[in-house]
């Protein structure tokens, strides 16, 4: 294991600096978020103007998801090799593309292959987020910054799918993907104007293919990082069968209008900020791998009882709506102290590391995501591929490193 290096900048940071830091990497890592939650009120839409099976259209989002995995494994070590800046910007430039091409599609499988395409170059902008904070933070402070960044993030499942419903009330679904251009070349102009290169000359690794490989190599051969990179990677999985599964469960199983449903989604997104938030302020008193143990067993009984109103139907909507958000609300404590734990191993080659945390979120969550929609896409398989999901990550966290053994870390992480 790698001992974790002191960031290169000083510890006494402004307020000011801080705060423009989280919303400008927020706004980045938030990028993926939009293009998913913005297009979600509109899935039935799609499914119907394309004449296709809600399963495949369901795919263009897993696609997505899955053109991000990859995305990340190809971006993360370029941003090692040539810094944070340009990746970042090309990424960005072709998001736009692809976002006019989706906005123009004829017809679903177009629209798969462009999805995945767009997924791929949307891993420029959160695997730099997430190694620019890796390069001016360590340890709790790292775990405390991804739990702010969370706050911007959290504003994706707040606001997109209200503008999504909005855009779709008065246009089509295409008219998100043009909107979604748009974003990427402010985005684009931003990081040009205020995000400096935050990894000097000095600090990159050079060497071709090879370096990369045996970078690689070095990461997956860690147990203990890969069991850590991983759990976010679940975590996104819960998120997203929750993503897939809910316009067919509540605008299709329970009658919601778009406004309705994406009121909703607001509500659970505030679940999901105020739990990071919350994460935010706890991390400076009890260590990231403490608050990340607890979570994961509160959500284990919080799926359970999703589960449970999925089959007895007790409760009826609103008792699925409070189990649902009572899961999703111990999501901020997952990912960021797992993130923060991981990186804290491998500082080094914080965009490698960034990059199969980044993989293995998309990955995973594009694999297991699809099962909803396999298994029936109603309130049972969701809430049965979110229990499956939330009980791996337990075992995981437990079977693969010291989190729950008397002793565990001897760090303060």
């Amino acid at each position: 294991m790698a001992a974790p290096e002191p960031p290169h900048r000083p510890s006494s940071r402004s307020r000011g600096s801080t705060a423009r830091w989280v919303l400008l990497l927020g706004a980045l890592a938030a990028l993926p978020a939009f293009t998913v939650d913005m297009y979600l009120p509109a899935l039935p839409d799609v499914a119907a103007d394309l004449d296709t099976s809600p399963a495949l259209a369901q795919l263009t989002l897993s696609g997505m998801l899955i053109g991000g995995a990859v995305g990340q494994l190809v971006i993360g070590p370029l941003s090692d090799r040539f810094g944070r800046r340009l990746p970042v910007v090309v990424g960005l430039s072709l998001h736009v593309v692809t976002s006019v091409l989706c906005a123009v599609v004829p017809g679903i499988q177009a629209l798969i292959v462009l999805r995945v395409l767009q997924g791929f170059f949307n891993a420029s902008a959160q695997v730099v987020a997430i190694a620019v904070i890796r390069d001016r933070f360590t340890g709790s402070d790292a775990a405390r910054i991804l739990s702010r960044l969370m706050l911007v993030i959290g504003l994706a499942p707040l606001l997109a799918p209200t503008i999504g419903s909005f855009i779709t009330t008065y246009g089509t679904w295409r008219w998100v993907f043009w909107v979604l251009a748009v974003m990427g070349l402010v985005l684009g102009a931003v990081v040009l104007r205020w995000m400096p290169e935050t990894l000097p000359t000095e600090r990159r690794r050079e060497g071709g293919v090879g370096t990369v490989f045996r970078g690689y190599a070095t990461l997956l051969r860690d147990r203990h990082f890969i069991a850590l990179a991983i759990l976010p990677g679940l975590g996104m999985a819960v998120v997203m069968s929750y993503v897939v599964g809910s316009p067919f469960v509540l605008q299709e199983g329970y009658g919601l209008s778009h406004q309705q449903f994406a009121l909703l989604f607001a509500v659970n997104g505030i679940g999901l900020v105020a739990s990071a938030q919350a994460n935010a302020a706890l991390v400076r008193r009890v260590a990231p791998v403490r608050l990340l143990r607890a979570a994961l067993v509160v959500q284990g009984v919080f799926a359970l009882a999703l589960l449970t109103v999925a089959i007895t139907g007790a409760g009826g909507l609103i008792g699925l709506l409070v189990a649902l958000w009572l899961v999703l609300s111990m999501q901020g404590f997952i990912p960021a102290n797992a993130s923060a734990l991981a990186l804290s191993r491998h500082g080094e080659m914080a965009g490698t590391a960034a990059a199969v945390i980044g993989a293995f979120q998309a990955g995973v969550a594009g694999l297991v995501s699809p099962l909803v929609g396999v298994l029936g896409g109603d309130a049972l398989a969701m809430s049965g591929v979110m229990l499956g999901v939330v009980v791996a990550s337990i075992l995981i966290l437990a079977l693969a490193t010291p989190a729950f053994r008397r002793g565990g870390w001897h760090t303060p992480v």
